[in-house]
């Protein structure tokens, strides 16, 4: 018998109360034991996470009230869109599994990579956070305590829109990025948007979930992102999704239709 969360619509509701209400250090800890059950509910082929390798009858929801998605999580290795599009990314267009070596750094390592990256023998790998505790070393972003020059790939993703200063903190991920080193910087992004949108006088998070899309966040990038990364001295190209893989695939991963994976480059 085919199980799922909408035979169950108590159990749906009490795991998007959880997700959106527990900080998120308990959040990571509490996930270790979901993945084991969830992919029992969604047996099936119409979707694929690029990352695990395994197919499902769909995904599981995710975010907030204002900016909730179906569809979108791995059950099993618990990747997102932003995660799955990066995979692709590394898999198909990078050196990272092919360089002989490679010194990596990786802000707020995400679960679904982080013992993948940590048992790649031609990694270097260090990660870093402020509270996060499956992180090596905690820091503020706005001040990384690591030397100038020393990463050949640094990884900072979905941080930058919780932070007070940006600029402040890219100029810090290109300080310590070796020349000739590159990056992936993703933040949450309003494809309708030109212009970031910040106000600080917005402040409870009631009204920052509906401004900015979660109740932690202190502004919404726009289509202006890249000019973000480019004042700090970063080079940026673009890793388009349909154009690499075409509509169906990107439909059967779950991507976002309309994001762009943008890679840093530090000449």
């Amino acid at each position: 018998m085919h199980i799922s969360f909408r035979t169950f619509a108590p159990m749906k509701k009490l795991y998007k109360f959880l997700l959106n209400t527990l900080p998120r250090p308990l959040l990571i800890r509490l996930s270790y034991p979901f993945k084991k059950v969830a992919p029992l509910l969604y047996k099936g082929n119409k979707v694929e996470c690029p990352v695990c390798e395994r197919s499902f009858s769909k995904f599981l929801s995710y975010g907030s009230d204002t900016a909730h998605r179906e569809n979108v999580l791995c059950p099993y290795d618990l990747t997102l869109e932003r995660h799955r599009l990066m995979w692709l990314y590394l898999k198909d267009r990078s050196n990272f599994f092919s360089a002989e070596k490679l010194e990596v750094l990786h802000i707020a390592p995400e679960q679904c990579f982080h013992s993948r990256f940590k048992a790649q023998k031609n990694l270097q790998y260090l990660t870093g956070d402020l509270v996060s505790p499956i992180a090596d070393i905690h820091f503020d972003l706005h001040h990384i305590p690591l030397e100038d020059n020393r990463f050949d790939v640094v990884f900072c993703n979905h941080v930058l829109e919780h932070v007070d200063d940006v600029n402040q903190c890219i100029s810090e991920l290109y300080r310590v990025m070796k020349p000739g080193g590159w990056g992936i910087i993703q933040v949450p992004q309003d494809f309708d948007r030109e212009v970031t949108y910040e106000d600080p006088t917005i402040t409870s998070p009631k009204d920052r979930e509906i401004h900015f899309w979660q109740k932690d966040h202190v502004r919404l990038f726009g289509m202006d992102y890249p000019q973000w990364l480019e004042r700090a001295g970063f080079t940026v190209s673009e890793f388009d999704p349909r154009k690499e893989y075409g509509a169906e695939k990107v439909t059967r991963y779950r991507l976002h239709e309309k994001e762009i994976l943008y890679i840093v480059h530090k000449k």
